[in-house]
């Protein structure tokens, strides 16, 4: 079993970590609605820094199928449980009113890994993109997906609801996943984003990572170069933050101009959009981040930017 590298002391954030939220951030909207539609976030769950911020703008990530996890990734400060509760059948008609009442034009909508079940949730997710474009046909919908296993037939049926953008994430090199996602495979979760595109060249794909686990620059680089070569569209790239002291240890905070040289590597190795910065995260302005991949679309096809 590998060793997870975990030291009895929190490491003082660097200074590039100080920021304001905005003037009049306030976030009792989204909270009250995520309440009386009684939904999980993993803005919560996962302890997201960025939650107020977002929830002042009426933005929320959605999770699905419970509270807790059966994986045990060693970043994540999801709950984990052998024996999950049963699927609630009215969650899709839930989360589509929440999404209305927030008049959400791009909802990102994500889930907790179920591997006690059949499909892995995978009826579950198309359901409720199904519930959403009933109710609000206008909103752009990105789903970030367990890898179910790898189960094709699995994958299908999200791709066959058809949402937007089709979000996995790889969350670190393949060389940590050992001790980083004991229960993933690197090469399954690149399968996984290469046959979603392959099924529906339509669907954008998208993939994350954090750094500070453990990797060196030379491999965030090769990450990238085997995300392209899965056809991934969508590279975000942001700090690892230890959620507790059980957690994986943070090895190294990268520097913002180091952020900013993956941006540049990510345009030279070819995806349509990187979003890099310290809190960078998978579902972190999602809207923003698929709006700068469709205007580099747009200039590729000599049309201008339509922000």
């Amino acid at each position: 079993m590998a060793i997870v590298p975990v030291s009895p002391e929190r490491p003082r954030l660097p200074a590039w970590f100080k920021r304001k939220l905005p003037e009049n951030a306030e976030s009792s909207t989204t909270n009250s609605i995520v309440r009386k539609h009684g939904l999980v976030t993993v803005c919560e769950e996962a302890t997201c820094p960025n939650r107020q911020e977002c929830w002042s703008k009426r933005a929320a990530t959605f999770m699905l199928m419970g509270h807790d996890c059966t994986r045990t990734c060693t970043f994540c400060d999801v709950g984990f449980t052998k024996t999950p509760p049963a699927l609630d059948p009215t969650e899709p008609a839930r989360l589509a009113a929440a999404i209305a009442e927030l008049d959400l034009h791009f909802a990102v909508i994500t889930s907790v890994n179920r591997d006690d079940l059949a499909d892995g949730g995978a009826e579950h997710f198309a359901a409720t993109i199904r519930a959403v474009r009933a109710q609000c046909p206008a909103t752009l919908i990105e789903v970030l997906t367990p890898d179910f296993q790898g189960r094709q037939p699995d994958l299908n049926v999200v791709a066959a609801a058809k949402p937007d953008v089709f979000n996995h994430n790889l969350e670190t090199i393949g060389r940590l996943y050992p001790t980083v996602r004991p229960q993933a495979r690197y090469q399954r979760s690149l399968d996984v984003l290469a046959h979603v595109k392959k099924t529906d060249p339509t669907i954008w794909t998208k993939s994350g990572i954090m750094v500070g686990l453990g990797e060196t620059d030379d491999e965030v680089r090769w990450i990238m170069d085997d995300m392209r070569r899965s056809q991934v569209d969508i590279m975000t790239i942001g700090q690892y933050l230890r959620p507790s002291l059980k957690h994986h240890d943070i090895i190294r905070f990268v520097s913002p101009e180091q952020f900013e040289r993956y941006k540049v590597w990510g345009r030279e190795a070819g995806f349509a959009h990187v979003a890099s910065g310290p809190y960078v995260r998978s579902s972190y302005v999602a809207e923003e981040v698929l709006q700068g991949a469709l205007d580099l679309k747009r200039l590729q096809a000599g049309k201008p930017a339509l922000n």
